[in-house]
Formats: structure tokens, sequence, C-alpha cells
């Protein structure tokens, strides 16, 4: 079973990620993981903290002579903005600088900060927004590169793009050829693949910084290449929808999800949404007339594209701060400022590609198994084997 966990928090001295699971043999190379970390801090909108960090992976155990060995791989990635902050967040009491501690005492509306004090009975909301905040997606993108190494090797890739910012909506299907040469940029804007939907996207980051807003949008990621047969109908926690939907929703500020065409789906009638089914005698394959289902049917992937767009909400961090609270006084105040973003939509992108191969390695690896990639590969080759008698 493919598991993963991060641990760190967002000013602290670095944040760490760890795989379990992972066959021996996946080829391992570091420029690969850190140019996905890249990918990630690229954007317009983005804000200070991405002038001061350079991410970039050291892996301390699971990978050697560029290969996975097959035990748990663990990942560091530095804190660079952790000298600011060493006498604000140290592991120890006395280690404390006086007038360095930085407390939050006015909640953000939208953020952990509140219902996270509440919780875990905090008089201030510092040690919540240090774990909640998106720095800690750094980690996952770090182990989705590694997830992304190990389903290449079967010819499956996973990329996203761009669909939408504020109210600006790229309203034609991206070509899969498209989302992979904007994979390839070295400079990233807003991560569309039409020029001109990009530069209304960017006017719409424009007004929300010139009026101390934020914007969200929309992503879309997708997986090519995968075969028939991955996830699972007999139960609820099997089924490969839900549990992509889960990992979606899982990273900050993605408050929905869908696969497939579903807002449209559910707005029209059955004739018009189901995928009609065709089979190429020469071929000796299935195929489809259309891709509405998002590549998913029942729980299983069936071949075609799998699809997965994720919503995310505009970031609670304001420059132009909302009502709140002041917690000691519980007297009415404006919600604390920390330096943020205007935008992320295509950070979350690459995370939401993070977030999918790390799901579709699991399933990958719950259909086929393998202690070794060689091993994968025999069970994985039978099963295509399989497929084309079937």
């Amino acid at each position: 079973m493919l598991r993963f966990e991060t641990a760190g928090e967002s000013h602290g001295e670095c944040l760490v990620a760890t795989l379990t699971g992972l066959p021996a043999g996946v080829p391992v190379c570091l420029d690969y993981l850190n140019r996905q970390l890249w990918r990630r801090q690229q954007g317009y909108g983005r804000g200070g903290r991405m002038k001061i960090e350079t991410d970039r992976v050291q892996i301390v155990s699971g990978v050697r002579h560029s290969q996975t060995i097959g035990s748990p791989i663990a990942i560091l990635i530095e804190n660079k903005d952790w000298k600011n902050w060493a006498g604000t967040l140290p592991v120890e009491s006395k280690d404390a600088v006086a007038g360095q501690e930085k407390a939050v005492h006015r909640p953000r509306p939208g953020h952990a900060d509140l219902p996270g004090a509440i919780k875990y009975d905090f008089a201030e909301a510092r040690y919540v927004l240090e774990r909640a905040s998106a720095r800690e997606t750094a980690a996952r993108v770090a182990l989705g590169a590694l997830a992304k190494t190990f389903l290449k090797q079967f010819g499956a890739e996973v990329l996203s793009h761009v669909v939408g910012v504020g109210p600006v909506r790229l309203e034609r299907p991206a070509q899969w050829e498209e989302i992979v040469a904007l994979s390839e940029r070295e400079e990233v804007l807003l991560g569309c693949v039409d020029e001109e939907t990009e530069r209304r996207m960017k006017e719409a980051v424009d007004h929300a910084y010139r009026t101390g807003d934020t914007i969200g949008g929309a992503f879309e990621v997708v997986a090519h290449g995968l075969p028939a047969g991955l996830g699972s109908h007999i139960a609820w926690d099997t089924r490969l929808d839900g549990r992509l939907a889960q990992a979606i929703v899982s990273i900050q500020a993605v408050k929905g999800v869908e696969i497939g065409h579903a807002e449209e789906g559910a707005r029209s009638y059955g004739s018009t949404v189901q995928d009609t089914i065709h089979y190429d005698k020469e071929r000796q394959a299935f195929h489809r007339g259309s891709n509405r289902a998002g590549g998913l049917e029942g729980g299983i992937t069936n071949g075609q594209d799998v699809v997965v767009r994720g919503f995310l909400k505009p970031i609670s961090t304001l420059r132009r701060p909302l009502e709140s609270v002041d917690l000691p006084s519980r007297e009415p105040a404006l919600a604390a400022y920390e330096r943020s973003d205007v935008a992320v939509v295509p950070a979350a992108g690459v995370i939401g590609e993070a977030m999918v191969a790390l799901v579709l390695a699991q399933a990958f690896l719950d259909k086929f198994g393998g202690d070794s990639l060689r091993e994968t590969k025999r069970n994985f080759d039978g099963y295509l084997a399989q497929v084309k008698e079937f």
C-alpha cells in the first residue's frame, strides 16, 4: 500500500515528507523533482515569500544511486525564512527571543485560525496558521513528483492547466499537446493554454491587487495514458472518483471538485451526457464517442483521460482586512494580515497534479502490486494481454 505523510510549519526549520510503498527500481531524478517545486512557486499574483524560498529537495533515505530501494523515502525541504523566525518558533522556550512573539489575536475569516484555536485550546492562532498554511504543499509536490515518475514507467502522465481566474473562464477544451507545452514553459503567467484568455485573467488579478483583495479560480488536472481498470465499484472507499475528490479538496483553499463534465451534466438529459461505446475491430479495442465522464465510470478508470477540476476560493489573507474579533478582549477588530499572495491558481494546479498522481499511483499498486518495478511491469503487461483478449 502506497502511503505518504508530511510535517512541518510554514516558518519552521523545514518541511518533511515520507513516502512508503513505492517499489524498488523506480528511477529518481532530483532535477525533475526540483522542477516541479519550481513550477509550484510560479504564477502571476504570488507574494513575497516566493522571493525568499528557492525550494529544492534533499532525499535522506529510500533512494540510492538514482533509484528507489523499496524502503520509505524521506525528503527534506529547507525553509530559508526560518532564520527570521528562529526566535519566534523555537523548540525550547529558553530559546525564545523577547519581542518576537508574533501572536495572531485577530483570526482571518475563511482561514483555520479561529476553529483551530478553539479545537486545540490555543490563546491565539499562530500555531494553527503555521500548519494550515499552503506552504505545506511544497512537500506534497515533491512526493507527487515521485508518484508521477512511477506512473511514467507505464506510459501515464499527469499535468494541469488553469481554466478560470475570478470571473474569467477558458471557453474551449484544452488539447493534451497544449497542456504538455504549457508545463515546459520557462515563464509562467497564469497557466492557461489560451493566450487571450490568460490576458483577461491577468487583468482580473490586477484588479484584485489594486483593491487590496484576493481572487480564486479553477484548475484542471488531466491524467493521460492510464489503463482501464484502476479503482473499484465494490465499496464506497475503493471508488477512485471518491478518492480523487478527497485528494483535491484536501488542498488548502479548494472548496469544490468536479470530475468530467459533472456540473454541465447535472443540467442535461442522460441521452446527451453518457459517452457512447464503440469497438475498433482492427485495433481490438473499445473506445468512446466523448469523455464527459472524465475517464471514470462506477469508480473505475475506463481508459480515457481522467479529468478532475478543483475550485479554489480567494485566499483568506487580505491586505484590506475583513471584520473579525480580538481574541483577548473579544472586541471587534480587523483581521490579521501576514505577507501573502493575491492569486495562487497555477500553483494549486501543480499541487493538484501531485495529489492526483499520488492517488493514481496508490490505485495502480493496489491493482498490480510488486516489490520491484520489474515485478510491477510484469503484472501490468500480463493484465494488458488479458484486456486485449477480452
